[in-house]
């Protein structure tokens, strides 16, 4: 068994991954490595870093269906994912301060309206709720530290050596502060992407390409969607054009006291969704992404951060913004026929440069964009009380590097078998999955 175990990224892969561990008395080392802060003291806006990373600042949604998320049963096959998955929702409810309030919504059949215009998918989903990923993740976090665990936090980790299994940090009391390891899991969640596509180029990794996964984040009064929504609480629209190689979807939707973030990653803005949980903070909005995958994309990730950056550029000179216009950072844009900008849970207008014009927005998207005017119109059809009451966040993206070639039984990289990539890092989009790939990495460490 081995002695000295370091995770890189204190998100949801990693913590499920510990937990496993600290768990079955596993009697090693187990240091945790994080840009963020532990859960006491991680703030609101610090959305991609920290103590279960993005997962512990999200809508509290945890899919459970293996079609969902990403490949997990590509590696286990159907019956071991689902195992897996049920570990990591258990890990949510027996940290969770009113366990009770975990509910399963899992709706069955389309309604009729939608099937001229739309696929509907519908499986399973766990409603942990927003305001309380942050209680678990104070519990969580003390069990962990109480089993042993060690986190070194605001560190980041600058190089990592797989031929003399070190980890090169910047901690504040040295230059570069290194750890050696014996087994290295590395789930670095999104923040972290670029680093690990820079050392599957340093070691000419194996991969597998990703498609382009980008899109708007769309707002609008929830009773505009009511009749879907009691269908479907998480309803995911969606619709496939095989010949152009393009796909679109409704992403994690957000319901009752749903609110627009912004996300910054490689010093750039894109928008996501969350949800507050409670009476107290409805504000009867609701919000989803919709998101298109693009195939064939020569060097997909450098297309999206090109097409990201050149939305944000959009925005005036900071020197010559005032007011609600005075640029607080590089943002993206925001574009409605009828509508303000929203709220953030804390009151203040989302971050974004309103816009009158989709000019520079169809020519950062080469073309593609046509594609989600369309998604727009026809569910202003489905929806015909929709009309122009509704607003959008440009953009919204996902960042998937290509994927490196891993070894199915326990996610570890072909040319160094003592290395596991999880989470984002190995294309999980998801809570549920990303929790699942942590777990099977420590089951095959407790072997």
């Amino acid at each position: 068994m081995s002695k000295n175990v370091v995770i890189v990224g204190a998100g949801v892969a990693g913590v499920n991954a510990a937990t496993k561990l600290v768990d079955n008395n596993f009697k090693g080392n187990i240091t945790i490595i994080d840009m963020g802060k532990n859960p006491y003291d991680r703030k609101p806006e610090e959305v991609m870093t920290g103590f279960l990373g993005a997962g512990g600042w999200s809508d509290g949604k945890l899919t459970y269906h293996t079609s969902i998320g990403g490949q997990l049963s590509k590696y286990t096959g159907d019956e071991k994912a689902m195992e897996l998955f049920d570990q990591v929702i258990d890990n949510f409810k027996r940290f969770h301060p009113n366990p009770s309030e975990v509910q399963c919504s899992n709706p069955q059949a389309e309604p009729d309206f939608i099937k001229p215009y739309f696929g509907l998918r519908l499986f399973p989903v766990w409603h942990v709720g927003t305001d309380y990923l942050h209680e678990i993740g104070k519990n969580w976090y003390d069990y962990l530290v109480d089993g042993g665990v060690e986190f070194r936090w605001e560190e980041k980790v600058t190089d990592i050596k797989f031929d003399s299994q070190i980890v090169v940090t910047n901690a504040s009391e040295v230059d570069n502060f290194t750890l050696s390891y014996d087994k290295l899991i590395f789930g670095v969640g999104k923040s972290g992407i670029d680093f690990g596509k820079k050392l599957a180029e340093k070691y000419d990794l194996p991969t597998e390409p990703k498609p382009v996964q980008i899109g708007v984040r769309f707002e609008a009064p929830q009773n505009h969607f009511q009749k879907l929504i009691d269908v479907s609480y998480d309803f995911k629209l969606y619709r496939k054009f095989e010949d152009k190689g393009v796909s679109l979807r409704s992403f994690c939707t957000n319901n009752n006291a749903a609110y627009v973030a912004v996300e910054q990653t490689y010093g750039d803005v894109s928008y996501n969704g969350h949800a507050k949980k409670g009476e107290k903070h409805r504000n009867n909005m609701t919000n989803f992404g919709i998101l298109m995958e693009i195939q064939g994309i020569d060097k997909p990730f450098d297309w999206s951060r090109e097409l990201v950056k050149l939305v944000n550029s959009q925005w005036m000179d900071c020197s010559k913004g005032i007011g609600r216009y005075a640029r607080k950072a590089n943002s993206g844009l925001y574009y409605s026929p009828s509508r303000e900008r929203g709220m953030t849970s804390e009151g203040d207008l989302v971050d974004a440069m309103p816009t009158k014009s989709l000019d520079v927005v169809k020519k950062s998207f080469k073309g593609y964009y046509d594609y989600i005017e369309d998604f727009i119109e026809d569910m202003k059809k489905v929806f015909p009380t929709l009309k122009d009451d509704w607003g959008i966040y440009i953009p919204e993206v996902k960042y998937l590097s290509p994927e490196p070639l891993v070894n199915y039984n326990d996610l570890s990289l072909t040319k160094y078998p003592n290395v596991h990539f999880v989470g984002d890092a190995l294309s999980a989009r998801g809570i549920t999955v990303s929790g699942a790939q942590g777990t099977l990495v420590a089951e095959q460490l407790l072997k």
